[in-house]
């Protein structure tokens, strides 16, 4: 039997909506009938609020995202659903308030379509979501759920979050482009925390266009609307390009080719010796955050929490202060280097995960080529730029210093269009 149609793109959407306010329930039911036709094999979804969904489409609205579907991670608290954290220690939970970022987008008319699945508390103990190219492979994480919604075709758009790689990782495995902001580029409150000092608020789509109309919601003074255009284009290996397996090599090696026979200016980028150690280092600062989070968590209900995670918040409880500190130290003299060895107009581009997707969804993969950028406090995009040896998707990463999302947005848009020729 053939499947239902993947659903509208946000643009496409946005402008249905507002031509014919009415068309709002009909893109909803798309994306029911997709759910419904997919979710036994992708398993993409924690809940899906059908009637509420249902309802909010009658009366769309006249805000700037109009009958929007939307898919929320389920770290992100909603005031009419069940919101567990991707843990078995907050089954049922129901949060008394939607948090900052689902507040803003039901104001600007977005309709939350339910909640997608996350690892335990966006960490890396893995949920039961599937790879929508191959449900033998993992879809990444910790954003697992809203990377294989939008893959699939489930929504248009999904909310994800990331602290160490759970935005950019699962957009890449997953064959979609994911933007991870500025740490700080949006109000946080009500997202349960991982480790404060990096936990940073990321959305999922199917083309650059269709992130901007969303982060403007979200962001005082972003732009609505991409300005596609011309970048420099530095090529960063990274300090674990030993890590990189031959598709990302090939991929990435592939795009710089393109870029530049389009038009751009593409140089190497050598990053200075000080930069060797900032994987690490990244470690070194975010385990050190998790035990103020979950101590009282692991007291309370600690046989319904993995052994995996609660290692984790032990490791981080050993860690000693000193080498906390000096990582931090070392963490905001490479944020300064960053601001300054990058020039306007100019982005890099580098390896957004090892490889294609790993094979089972025991792991949801390495972190390594996300942790120094999120490091760095600047946004990512995660682009789809090829595909691996198995034919599963294979994304480049763009970045750029913090406070430049929208230039970055602009330069991923043209690079996405280069690709696509």
């Amino acid at each position: 039997m053939p499947q239902p149609a993947l659903c509208a793109t946000v643009l496409e959407t946005l402008d249905r909506v507002r031509a014919d306010p009415s068309s709002a329930s009909g893109l909803v039911e798309a994306c029911l009938a997709r759910i419904a036709a997919r979710e036994p094999a992708v398993a993409a979804w924690e809940i899906v609020d059908e009637a509420n969904a249902r309802k909010a489409a009658l009366a769309p609205g006249k805000g700037p995202l109009a009958g929007l579907a939307i898919g929320i991670k389920d770290v992100i608290d909603t005031a009419d659903s069940v919101t567990t954290y991707g843990s078995r220690a907050y089954a049922g939970h129901r949060p008394n308030a939607d948090a900052a970022c689902v507040a803003t987008l039901r104001a600007a008319g977005a309709i939350v379509l339910g909640k997608t699945v996350s690892t335990e508390f966006a960490s890396s103990h893995p949920g039961k979501t599937r790879n929508p190219h191959d449900p033998g492979h993992t879809p990444g994480g910790s954003s697992s759920g809203s990377a294989a919604a939008v893959a699939d075709g489930m929504v248009p758009v999904a909310l994800g979050t990331q602290t160490a790689g759970s935005v950019i990782r699962p957009a890449s495995f997953c064959g979609v482009v994911g933007y991870k902001g500025t740490r700080g580029w949006t109000d946080i409150a009500g997202i349960h925390p991982l480790a404060p000092t990096f936990d940073t608020l990321g959305i999922f789509a199917r083309q650059v266009a269709d992130i901007a109309p969303v982060r403007a919601v979200l962001a005082e003074g972003a732009r609505p609307r991409v300005r596609p255009r011309i970048p420099r284009v530095g090529v960063c290996r990274s300090p674990v390009w030993d890590q990189c397996g031959p598709g990302s090599r090939a991929v990435l090696e592939a795009t710089a080719r393109r870029i530049a026979a389009a038009g751009a200016t593409v140089f190497e980028v050598v990053l200075p010796a000080s930069w060797d150690a900032l994987v690490e280092t990244h470690k070194t600062i975010m385990l050190p955050d998790m035990p103020a989070v979950f101590a009282d968590v692991i007291a309370r209900r600690g046989e319904l929490v993995s052994a995996s995670f609660k290692a984790q918040v032990r490791d981080g409880a050993a860690m000693a202060a000193d080498i906390v500190a000096a990582a931090r130290r070392a963490m905001a003299l490479r944020q300064a280097d960053f601001a300054h060895m990058v020039r306007p107009g100019e982005i890099w581009i580098t390896p957004a995960a090892p490889d294609e997707a790993p094979a089972g969804i025991g792991n949801t993969g390495d972190p390594a080529f996300n942790r120094l950028w999120t490091l760095l406090y600047g946004p990512c995009v995660s682009l789809p730029a090829g595909v691996g040896a198995k034919g599963l998707p294979i994304g480049v990463q763009l970045v750029s210093p913090a406070g430049t999302d929208d230039d970055l947005l602009d330069a991923a848009a043209w690079v996405e269009g280069v690709l696509a020729a």
